[in-house]
């Protein structure tokens, strides 16, 4: 039996988009339920930043990888983070859970 796919998002207060990526994802995760682990990392100080990598608010880790790839920072400070092309959505990130449990099922 396979462990539960971790979804995590981190972010800190008054980054306009945290609240809308949150939004998403709950959504997105919501037909995976019984299959993932939802959780919020809230991202106060520089210190907890290093500690957890932060690559900006909002991030989006899907066992603890990237959704975009961005690889961890060298140093990490409390910044908002840019998506090129947008917030992901609610669709993007489904696909992105979907191909991450049918890898692991084979």
């Amino acid at each position: 039996m396979h462990s539960k796919t971790q979804v995590e998002i981190q972010y800190f207060k008054g980054c306009p988009n945290s609240n809308k990526l949150i939004e998403r994802v709950k959504a997105a995760i919501q037909e995976f339920d019984s299959k993932i682990v939802y959780f919020e990392t809230l991202v106060e100080d520089n210190i907890i930043a290093e500690k957890v990598k932060f690559r900006g608010s909002p991030t989006l880790l899907i066992d603890g990888k990237d959704f975009e790839n961005l690889s961890e920072p060298v140093h990490s400070n409390l910044a908002c983070r840019f998506y090129p092309n947008g917030l992901p959505t609610i669709q993007e990130i489904k696909n992105s859970i979907q191909n991450k449990l049918e890898k692991e099922q084979k």
